[in-house]
């Protein structure tokens, strides 16, 4: 017996809108979200959500807005009807957080909705719809409502039980409720929000438009910590502006739960973006811990897609290498000035990210030399490292300069903080001695780091500046200290030293990955990396960077292949060499039990007031904490 085809017809609009819901409507926390993307979309000042049984029962999102006409409202459930787009050319430059028409008709078809709205100033004119997941026949009656819009959404899935067995509990759905709400008034500070569960008030924020305002909210939202171990950076280029809040990298989480992104507005999850800012935190964030940020980018609607998902949380740039750039160019250099000598400076988003200037170093050192008569008395202290002007810090090969760090331990061990006058053995950098006592007159003239005070078992040292006791890991801050200055090196040689290998390594690639080493020749040379195309899935390793000779050539290759396909750029062979820096600056620094003199004490306090994210060790971990007197006065009941 011969099966026959189904025949093609048409969907029952009951059953289409019950698909569509399928990709819009996942729980209750997404019909919140698409509720209040309608409410920012109107012009509302001020927007109320409430919330009953986790949002299964109820979920009522309330504005002032312009409010719907009564002439409009029965499209407002109809599909694919909306007043945001209306050609191809407002797609492609879309600027309202709705443009598709399919939230209401796809929540009306798994719930009892009822929406009110007035567009008039009189509150006696109002009209109300309601649908009970069914058709789209909509019946308007009349309805008092002030200006606005108010949309409830009762009894969730009451009608596609097997959908309705997907929910969580109570106090889970909620929690992705208040997570979504957290979101979308994060991206509008200049709107007022009310949140309520089950008749209870969980926030209430006011509208502000201050930096201070702004700093509130996100306290309120976030938590007090988050602000107080965070960052303010505010840069622009090339059309693309990025302002917000970047964590320290201290003040990290085990989970990615405190990391939001909005592009024009709209909040997104976006690989590119993820990328970035992971290579941005890659060498001063613990291991398995995830930085926390608050960001805002803003760019021409025109290069950007947001229709690229239902639910709206992915976007396409045009320029994708361009966008990852700078986003990670600016995180990298706001994270590199994050140092004792900023750190305590550094306390408004304003005195950071006004300026839109690049403060990722310390002040050049030979500028302070000639400006010692100008500069506060701390910031002539210790020893200061200036590059003596005859020597170019290019001028020898990377290799030899690596094995030149290598020979420090033991050898250098014992004279690589010794302070002296004049200049060291190796010709390269200045030293000159310096007073050990606070200031009396005038405790604010100590460094941020303080004077030295002593050792701790000879693995801490314990200093003295004008808040309190400064603790210090001595072995993991002269690391980073090592460590950016071998970073340093390596970037300005002018080139890496590549080593042929003496049988190249034959790879098994995919199309695409060929495609991609013959599309990036360019850049794959500039890493040192020599790599042949020697059949439609075939590629010969012949080169890689001398310093990398041990790596493995074929992970090595895919792992920067994969990342140039999808970033446009690889960090791969950088990485490869700063793991291998950061393991010579280890074995390089100063050992746990050695003894160091008051002098070599403050040397290293000094060093890492210059130093770029001498806040952290290579490897992510602190290497100095702050005890003010405060804290040691209740710690000791003083004052009770």
């Amino acid at each position: 017996m011969t099966a026959t085809a189904p025949r093609i017809h048409v969907l029952d609009p009951r059953l289409a809108n019950q698909i569509a819901a399928g990709e819009v409507v996942e729980r209750p926390s997404s019909v919140t979200k698409e509720l209040i993307e309608n409410a920012i979309d109107a012009g509302s000042q001020r927007i109320e959500v409430e919330i009953e049984q986790g949002g299964t029962r109820l979920i009522k999102v309330r504005d002032d807005g312009i409010g719907i006409g009564e002439e409009d409202l029965p499209l407002a459930l109809a599909r694919h009807a909306t007043s945001k787009i209306g050609s191809l050319e407002d797609l492609e430059g879309v600027s309202s957080l709705g443009f598709r028409g399919e939230a209401l008709a796809s929540i009306s078809s798994v719930s009892r909705l009822e929406l009110i709205s007035n567009a008039e100033d009189d509150p006696r004119h109002g009209w109300r719809v309601v649908a009970e997941g069914r058709g789209m026949e909509a019946r308007v009656t009349p309805a008092p409502h002030p200006r606005g819009t108010s949309v409830g959404v009762r009894d969730l899935f009451f009608n596609t039980p097997a959908r309705r067995k997907f929910l969580r509990t109570e106090k889970t759905e909620f929690a992705h409720v208040e997570e979504a709400f957290r979101r979308q008034a994060l991206s509008r500070y200049d709107i007022a929000w009310v949140l309520r569960h089950n008749q209870k008030v969980i926030h209430q924020l006011p509208a502000g438009h201050s930096a201070a305002a702004r700093e509130r909210r996100i306290a309120s939202l976030l938590g007090k910590n988050f602000i107080e171990h965070a960052r303010y950076i505010e840069r622009e280029a090339g059309g693309l502006r990025l302002s917000g809040w970047v964590g320290l990298p201290t003040h990290s989480r085990s989970q990615a739960d405190q990391q939001y992104f909005f592009v024009n507005g709209r909040v997104v999850r976006d690989r590119l973006v993820a990328h970035a800012v992971r290579q941005a935190y890659r060498d001063v964030l613990f291991n398995g811990r995830h930085p926390v940020f608050v960001l805002y980018l803003e760019l021409d609607p025109d290069v950007v897609d947001v229709n690229v998902h239902p639910t709206k949380h992915e976007v396409r740039f045009r320029d994708g290498r361009m966008v990852h750039d700078f986003l990670y160019s600016s995180l990298h250099h706001s994270l590199a000035s994050a140092k004792p000598i900023e750190t305590r400076s550094a306390e408004s988003p304003g005195e950071e990210g006004a300026e839109g200037a690049d403060t990722s170093g310390a002040p050049p050192q030979s500028a302070a030399l000639e400006a010692n008569a100008e500069q506060p008395r701390w910031q002539q202290q210790g020893i200061a490292l200036t590059q003596s002007p005859d020597r170019h810090p290019g001028a020898e090969r990377v290799r030899r300069f690596m094995q030149g760090y290598q020979a420090l331990h033991p050898n250098h061990e014992e004279t690589l903080l010794t302070p002296q006058v004049g200049v060291a053995s190796e010709g390269e950098y200045e030293v000159r001695e310096a007073p050990l006592a606070m200031p009396d007159n005038d405790p604010t003239l100590a460094p941020p780091l303080g004077f030295a005070l002593g050792q701790l078992h000879g693995i801490y040292i314990l200093a003295q500046n004008d808040q309190g006791l400064v603790v210090v890991d001595m072995h993991a801050a002269h690391e980073r200290i090592v460590y950016e200055r071998m970073k340093t090196q390596l970037a300005a040689a002018k080139g890496l030293d590549a080593q042929p290998l003496l049988v190249p390594v034959s790879i098994a690639a995919s199309r695409a990955e060929v495609a991609t080493a013959e599309s990036e020749q360019e850049a794959i040379a500039k890493l040192g990396i020599e790599l042949d195309v020697a059949g439609p899935e075939t590629l010969l390793v012949r080169q890689l960077p001398a310093l990398l000779s041990q790596a493995d050539p074929e992970a090595l290759v895919r792992q920067m292949l994969e990342e140039l396909a999808r970033y446009g750029r690889t960090h791969q062979v950088e990485a490869r060499l700063h793991e291998l820096l950061s393991t010579m600056a280890c074995h390089g620094s100063v050992r746990a039990n050695r003894r160091l003199t008051v002098d070599e004490m403050n040397a290293l306090l000094r060093d890492m007031e210059r130093t770029e994210r001498s806040d952290q060790c290579n490897h992510g971990r602190p290497t100095w904490t702050q005890m003010g007197l405060k804290a040691l006065d209740r710690l000791f009941l003083r004052g009770q």
